[in-house]
């Protein structure tokens, strides 16, 4: 007895730390185990129950793994150490930490040594509830005790400065691990891996990767999965595929994250058909998807559009007996929404219902923003009721929504309410600036934008590219191209770049103006930024020139998009054949047109009704009956210009108008 008293001593010094790391978490089990009563064993059956239970660590609650603490710590004579640390081993599986600290206390203070196993778990405890700082507290005590720590150990301990997000240290403690003369196994390297690739430090896992092979320890399906993961997130798939493709080459089977991972990755890049090829393969390895895998291609394929085959998708998962979320459902719904298939969504959202899966935030976002591009604002108002009532609190995409809906069906007045009240709320943001100061331009309320726009500089929120081009093109359609102007100048000036759509509204502006010269100057600027030009701004410039009497000018920029492998599209040519009509050139207007077809630009309804008032503003009749004829053919309908000139032309020769006529009935009917 007298041989273990310095050891009895050590032992109680660890006992007050431990019992004031203990104090520090608070922990609800801070209780003594040592109050169990014997009179609690009803019978004899009932002990050897509770003692098998506890050798065994066979328990699955924790009432049931307590009661066999406290049976057996009254037991004479005590278990050794190894069944206590198989017994705590079991509750740290449960993820019950604060727990195994309070019975480590107990075991403690009867006696009962500690050795490196148990003094692991400890740390192990302490790292789980991040509090790697106690975990090295005791990492000192064993050596202070003359104790070994194990590999094991020091995994252990770079896994609590992971979790803490203390990846310089963690690296610090590696290379200190391997300093002291202990082998880095296959788990410290995943370990650490894992947590570089968490905060995005890819390359330095890489290095480790890399490095395992040096010290003769192979990568396992883990270590490759966590960097191939890192890898797609990063949008490096064609790494994340040959990292594949070497852990394949080794015999290294890939699981369901390492799949998951890849679909993720290649569904980002828009590559459809290789993630389901790469889901095929997946199955054919016996490799079940989980809701996970299959919620991620079931998203990336509605946001590619490609709905019915999400939906294929959906039916295969639930014919594979995985259970779909509310992620699943979310996408899905968001998806048959966008591709206008209400219907179908409110089918799934009541299937959604019927499975109990509770609709979240983003299910309810998805139908008020449905129900609210279809101007069916009263509706969404009243899900937003629902949805409150359901203890889901509506957000800053929810108020978007419903102040858009308000917008696009003019009740700008309450479009203005919701936004003071988010305002109020200071949940507001730049996309709720955004959607009232675009409200606010289309019902021409031009000054009520412009109050708006200077009211976010006293909000600390900047105006973005999305702000400027709105009210850019607000002023223009105020006639208020001067302010347009000074509004681009200040854009710049406060480090905001214009994009292609600030330059398509500033030179279509200027181009109605008549401002031809400053809107080429501002085509030379936007080369100059890199940015290239788009056909709505080549057909606003040909528009312009031919505004300002400038056709050949028009006709050498349109000719010039041939040289330079450009394919014009229906805006440009209409621009180009207005031009010339406008200009008497009909013979030009009809090569262009008829030139249309060889390079695979069908003439639309617009190209037709173009053409036909031209050949009829010039009277030459023959030519605008056959093209009427043609266009009815084709079953496009003459506008409302056409069919005024053809009544105020031939009031005497209904051949045109009894043409137009038939067209005009069949589109009725």
């Amino acid at each position: 007895m007298m041989m273990k008293m310095p050891w009895r001593r050590k032992s109680r010094s660890f006992y007050l730390q431990l019992q004031g790391a203990i104090g520090t978490i608070q922990s609800p089990f801070l209780f003594l185990f040592t109050n169990y009563c014997h009179s609690s064993t009803s019978s004899l059956e009932d002990a050897r129950f509770l003692t098998n239970n506890f050798k065994s660590a066979s328990f699955t609650h924790l009432d049931d793994a307590i009661a066999s603490f406290n049976h057996v710590i009254h037991k004479h004579p005590l278990p050794s150490r190894v069944p206590f640390n198989r017994f705590l081993s079991a509750l740290v599986k449960m993820k019950q930490y604060h727990t195994v600290l309070s019975m480590s206390k107990t075991i403690e203070l009867l006696g009962i040594s500690h050795n490196v196993y148990s003094l692991s778990i400890l740390i192990n405890c302490f790292c789980r509830l991040h509090l790697v700082d106690f975990g090295f507290s005791v990492f000192g005590k064993m050596f202070k005790f003359g104790l070994e720590p194990t590999t094991v150990t020091f995994t252990t301990l770079i896994n609590g400065l992971c979790i803490e997000s203390k990846m310089d240290k963690a690296v610090e403690f590696f290379h200190d691990m391997v300093a002291r003369g202990y082998q880095p196994n296959v788990y410290t390297y995943s370990t650490i891996i894992n947590g570089m690739c968490k905060f995005g430090k890819t390359n330095v896992a890489i290095g480790l990767l890399k490095g395992m092979a040096d010290r003769g320890c192979e990568p396992n399906v883990v270590t490759y999965s966590a960097i191939i993961d890192a890898l797609c997130k990063d949008e490096l798939v064609g790494e994340a595929l040959e990292l594949f493709s070497q852990m394949r080459n080794k015999g290294i089977s890939a699981n369901v994250i390492t799949y998951t991972s890849l679909i993720h990755g290649i569904c980002k890049l828009g590559q459809k058909n290789q993630a389901l090829a790469l889901m095929n393969e997946m199955v054919e390895q016996n490799i079940s998807p989980n809701v996970y895998t299959f919620s991620v291609l079931i998203d990336a394929l509605c946001k590619d559009g490609m709905v019915s085959e999400a939906q294929n998708t959906f039916n295969i998962m639930i014919q594979r007996g995985v259970e779909p979320d509310v992620v699943t459902y979310n996408s899905l719904i968001d998806g048959l929404c966008n591709s206008d298939r209400f219907k179908e969504a409110l089918a799934l959202l009541k299937e959604m219902v019927g499975r109990n899966i509770s609709l979240d935030v983003f299910t309810f976002n998805i139908l008020i923003d449905t129900l609210c591009k279809k101007g069916l604002v009263s509706i969404a108002q009243n899900i937003i009721k629902i949805m409150i009532q359901r203890g889901v609190e509506p957000n800053v995409v929810t108020y978007n929504s419903l102040m858009d809906g308000y917008c696009l069906c003019k009740q700008i007045d309450k479009a203005g309410k919701v936004f003071d009240l988010m305002v109020t709320s200071e949940i507001a943001d730049i996309f709720s600036y955004n959607i009232l100061i675009n409200g606010y331009c289309k019902c021409k309320m031009i000054d009520d934008a412009k109050e708006l726009f200077d009211e976010m500089s006293h909000k600390c929120l900047v105006p973005d590219v999305v702000t400027y081009s709105t009210l850019i093109e607000g002023m223009f359609q105020a006639g208020r191209p001067q302010t347009a102007q000074e509004l681009l100048k200040n854009m710049s000036s406060h480090g905001q770049q214009p994009n292609i759509v600030t330059f398509s509204i500033m030179i279509d502006g200027l181009c109605r103006q008549g401002n031809l010269d400053e809107a080429l100057t501002l085509l030379k600027e936007m080369e100059k930024s890199q940015l290239k030009p788009n056909f709505v701004i080549y057909s606003s410039l040909i528009n312009g020139m031919c505004k300002v009497g400038k056709i050949n000018d028009a006709k050498e920029l349109f000719s010039s998009l041939f040289e330079i492998g450009l394919q014009p599209d229906f805006y440009v040519y209409n621009a180009i054949m207005k031009g010339l009509c406008q200009q008497g050139l009909m013979d030009e207007v009809y090569k262009v047109f008829k030139d249309m077809e060889k390079v695979g630009c069908l003439p639309n309804n617009c190209c037709y009704n173009i053409i036909i008032q031209g050949f009829l503003k010039h009277e030459d009749l023959p030519k605008a009956s056959e093209l009427i004829n043609e266009m009815v053919d084709k079953w496009f309908s003459a506008d409302a210009a056409t069919t005024e000139l053809v009544v105020h032309l031939l009031r005497n020769n209904d051949l045109i108008l009894r043409l137009l006529k038939v067209r005009n009935e069949g589109s009725a009917n």
